[in-house]
């Protein structure tokens, strides 16, 4: 198969990866795809570095078999956790996820940056790095919002046990200034409306949601024009995998669909 038609390789931990890969979809007509969700071992956002790193180069090394012509890790704690390995392991790009944490600082609104992501993307040294690149740890506030993910994983995103969640770790911070909420996690992104609303009616100030998700996929873009791997069609096929139990393809692609 030439190059240029061969699939792009998505990667997450369970199916978060899924919002971006939806975006993918829309921003990239001509390309094919294949996403393989780790929900067997979701969540990672509790496992150590080494554990995280392990299962995700296992993973990888399938949709690498498969023929992609790049990986997106299309998770912030596998990214803190293995990026580096991958980039030595495997001969094609590797494109990774960043909290976007700069946009929110550089948006010129005043109060205080919140970022809600895994326990592991928060406590990781390659987060750390970012926040001192960045210079916003002073307006900064960390949440780390363990159980959220493992609670997406069903695919239902409406139900009163998510607002419950939400609304539970945003009240601690209720009456203040808030320029604006970092989504630190994929799954987090198909949540994106209630943490809109309920941040409207317990917070201060603009409240802007900041995603990484839309950045990473126009870099996506861009390394394969540079690398003239970018596919002239046609395109819109969509491979799903998954570890762990078989019922997870159902929700993964009842996720696609929506």
């Amino acid at each position: 198969m030439e190059r240029k038609q061969q699939p792009i390789g998505f990667f997450d931990s369970g199916v978060g990866g899924l919002s971006v890969l939806r975006h993918a979809r829309e921003m990239l007509p001509n390309e094919n795809f294949i996403f393989y969700g780790d929900c067997g071992n979701v969540p990672y956002g509790e496992k150590t570095p080494e554990q995280v790193r392990t299962l995700t180069l296992a993973a990888c090394d399938k949709l690498y078999e498969k023929g992609a012509k790049a990986i997106l890790v299309a998770c912030n704690t596998a990214t803190s956790a293995a990026i580096h390995a991958m980039r030595d392991k495997y001969q094609i790009p590797i494109i990774s996820m960043e909290p976007a944490i700069k946009p929110a600082s550089e948006s010129g609104n005043p109060g205080d940056i919140l970022m809600m992501a895994t326990p592991g993307t928060v406590s990781s040294a390659r987060y750390g790095r970012l926040v001192e690149r960045v210079g916003c740890r002073d307006r900064l506030i960390n949440i780390p919002c363990g159980g959220l993910a493992d609670l997406l994983e069903k695919g239902e995103f409406d139900g009163p046990e998510v607002e419950s969640y939400i609304r539970e770790i945003l009240s601690p911070y209720a009456g203040r200034e808030v320029c604006g909420i970092v989504i630190g996690c994929t799954h987090y992104s198909f949540v994106v409306d209630t943490i809109r609303r309920v941040a409207a009616e317990l917070l201060k100030g603009a409240c802007d949601i900041y995603d990484g998700m839309y950045g990473t996929v126009r870099r996506l873009q861009y390394v394969l024009e540079k690398e003239g791997t970018a596919s002239d069609g046609p395109g819109g096929k969509v491979e799903l995998f998954a570890s762990g139990d078989p019922a997870h393809l159902e929700v993964m692609q009842k996720i696609l669909d929506m």
